[in-house]
């Protein structure tokens, strides 16, 4: 039997739940033994400290000391020793390889195996993920669990509330074969304190809101849906364009607002303002304009500045605020569609407050940052006529610019995991592209990273995200060994089966095909598909073959691989028909797919989010839903 002395953990919470995660999983690795184990934590500066910029509250770095009597970790804050736990386990062999407590690696353990002696230090201060989607209570969760286990810090509470994602789910949205789900706004409430809560007990860095602050301007909380025409109140704080001032095609949160109009601007920052007085919980408060773009207010006094100037003029208000209220929330501000080209005249008058967020939604993800060449000159301002960059070299050259006016703390806030991954149906080549991305952060003055995500994007596995975790935290990782670890643990004896079989697949399909870049009729990415085809077919009879022969966790991996291998074969029939130029048969393969997917989205939901992909599917790549948008 497995007994343990913990150190007193005093009040903090994340100090008593690290004690108890790492009791807990040593008593399923020690089984029967007789064990006596001292485990012993505490929170200290590390000496040295690592960076002269170093700060207690962000950056995560530990000591352990394990020995068969006694564990010992040191974290530079309490959610630094939670990572320091779950890298002892990485250590002694415990694999967590997607959200889900089904999904990890256990393995026996001698007791005189209990042996380590590990000091680390994150690469990147900011390391996290920002829902996107549909999703269930327990699919936040158990993607919040499975966080600092992969050695993420940060989970970002997209809008004032995550009322949408969760609707999405329990509305079952563009899935009619799944009935809504009754909830109540007290049942929504109680899922927003439990998402609230687990974010605490890790002592992960709390992010929240995003877009929906104009919203909120002009009195709705957040409003994604569309609505009636503005009342007369509310009408004059938005923004004019083509001569009307009028919600954004009837949608509030993609609506501007006149930025020049006094009562809009006072309205902003106090809405802001009281949200960070209520929710002392947030640690990193966004503070975005509206979503969507060629949007912006066309008045006369608004033509006589930038947008960018504007932000940056609202957001040194929002500090002077801030600062007569007492508060030290922490404000990200977005470089994002119109955000991209820097302010003229207005510089942040407080920076320290202030965080710089790259979000270049519209770059390739076939090519990465590590590849850039020369960057060019911006393109000039059009007032509602822009075009978003989609090289990797404009994207940054919008970076570069606005870094030439604000030297402060910054990171990207990026899309791989968030609509082009459907186009990589192997998971390998968007993979390859995220880690180059991560090790090339530091030359281009960026401190982590931030992804904008579904949390369901497990198919056919979880490797992009188990790699950004783990590469996040230590950028000198070799990902080709982190690979071979994942599948092996994945997939037992044929892992190496399994990744030639989405090697193949990756090098076969398109991420930017499917968000939209590139023409949509295209005979070689044709050609390709119709391979995809073939190779589907193949990885489903690979599939059939190696459930037979493996138990536990490595069978069901093999089961989601003969479920992705049937959805491939269907997705590349329509992607080949789609890029041929046969639009009767893209559509009825479309239908397809549609139908292969909401059918078994009970079965496969923690892994595929239905209602994103159809989402992306009719939006960017050139599908159309069976069912009202």
């Amino acid at each position: 039997m497995v007994q343990f002395t913990f150190s007193a953990a005093g009040p903090d919470r994340t100090i008593r739940y690290a004690q108890e995660e790492l009791a807990r999983y040593l008593t399923q690795m020690l089984g029967g033994a007789d064990a006596a184990i001292q485990i012993k934590t505490e929170v200290q500066a590390p000496s040295p400290l690592p960076a002269p910029r170093w700060d207690a509250a962000l950056d995560d770095w530990f000591h352990v000391q394990a020995a068969p009597q006694a564990v010992t970790i040191t974290g530079s804050n309490p959610r630094s020793v939670l990572l320091g736990v779950y890298r002892l386990l990485h250590h002694l062999g415990c694999r967590f390889l997607m959200p889900g407590l089904q999904h990890e690696v256990v393995p026996a353990l001698p007791p005189e195996r209990l042996r380590a002696d590990l000091q680390e230090t994150a690469s990147c201060r900011h390391r996290g993920v920002c829902i996107e989607g549909a999703d269930s209570l327990e699919n936040i969760l158990d993607f919040i669990d499975w966080l600092p286990k992969i050695g993420c810090n940060s989970f970002f509470v997209q809008h004032m509330e995550p009322e949408a994602f969760l609707l999405n789910w329990y509305d079952h949205k563009y899935n009619p074969l799944l009935p809504p789900e009754p909830h109540t706004g007290e049942e929504m409430q109680r899922m927003y304190r439990q998402i609230d809560e687990a974010i605490a007990r890790r002592g992960l860095l709390h992010h929240r809101a995003g877009h929906g602050w104009t919203c909120r301007a002009i009195g709705f909380d957040h409003v994604c849906a569309k609505l009636p025409a503005p009342t007369a109140q509310q009408r004059p704080m938005l923004a004019e364009v083509n001569g009307k001032r009028d919600f954004w095609n009837g949608v509030p949160s993609n609506t501007n607002l006149c930025y020049a109009d006094p009562q809009a601007r006072r309205a902003f920052v106090q809405s802001v303002a009281d949200y960070a007085g209520e929710h002392p919980e947030v640690d990193f408060l966004h503070v975005w304009l509206a979503d969507e773009y060629n949007n912006i207010c066309e008045c006369d006094a608004c033509r006589k500045t930038t947008l960018s100037d504007q932000y940056v003029s609202l957001l040194n208000e929002i500090d002077a605020e801030l600062t007569r209220r007492g508060l030290a929330t922490r404000i990200a501000f977005l470089l994002y569609q119109e955000l991209l080209w820097p302010p003229e005249h207005t510089v942040l008058e407080n920076p320290d407050r202030f965080i710089l967020m790259f979000a270049p939604i519209s770059r390739t993800f076939e090519r990465s940052y590590a590849d850039h060449g020369p960057l060019p000159p911006l393109p000039p301002f059009r007032r509602n006529h822009i075009r978003l960059p989609d090289t990797v070299e404009e994207n940054l050259a919008f970076l570069q610019a606005w870094q030439e006016r604000c030297h402060m703390d910054a990171f990207v806030y990026d899309y791989p995991l968030g609509r082009a991954h459907y186009g990589d149906l192997g998971y390998c080549a968007i993979a390859r592209v995220l880690a180059q991305d991560i090790r090339t952060l530091p030359a281009l003055g960026l401190n982590g990273y931030c992804s904008c995500q579904e949390l369901r994007a497990a198919l056919p596995n979880a490797w992009p995200n188990y790699l950004m975790g783990h590469m996040l935290w230590d950028s000198s990782l070799d990902p080709q060994q982190l690979q071979e670890e994942y599948f092996t643990a994945l997939y037992g004896p044929g892992a190496a089966d399994a990744r030639a079989a989405l090697e193949e697949l990756s090098a076969l399909t398109s991420p930017d095909y499917f968000n939209g870049i590139g023409p949509r009729q295209d005979p070689e990415q044709a050609a390709r598909f119709r391979k995809a085809e073939q190779a589907a077919a193949a990885l489903g009879e690979l599939a059939a073959k190696n459930q037979t022969l493996c138990t536990g966790m490595n069978k069901f991996a093999w089961e989601l691989l003969d479920y992705h291998a049937g959805y491939c074969k269907l997705m590349a029939e329509a992607l080949a028909a789609l890029a041929a130029g046969e639009t009767k048969r893209a559509q009825q393969r479309w239908d397809a797919v549609m139908a292969y997917i909401r059918s078994n989205e009970r079965a496969f939901q923690p892994y595929l989010d239905v209602y994103r992909v159809l989402e992306v599917a009719t939006k960017y790549t050139g599908f159309a839903l069976d069912m009202p948008r």
